[in-house]
């Protein structure tokens, strides 16, 4: 099982790098409606980054159950432990 920080790190890494900021106060209650640069498009490609930095991927049910960051660390940390 991955350390939670550690996946609070990659996590910002990647919304930095796939939404284009200088930086990003993840919480496990951030939305997409709390980040402009977080639309549609984006919510894609986030993905996919995820995908590859923890290698696995997402079943289209898990991507349609986040509602928050805090989600999508549950659905981290629970498939990189298997």
């Amino acid at each position: 099982m991955p350390d939670e920080t550690i996946i609070w790190t990659k996590l910002n890494g990647i919304f930095t790098s796939v939404l284009d900021l200088d930086s990003v106060e993840l919480t496990r209650t951030t939305t997409a409606a709390e980040i402009p640069e977080w639309d549609s498009v984006a919510h894609v490609q986030l993905m996919i980054a995820v995908e590859k930095t923890f290698g696995f991927r997402m079943r289209t049910g898990e991507i349609a159950a986040l509602s928050n960051v805090g989600d999508l660390v549950d659905v981290i940390t629970a498939r990189a432990t298997k």
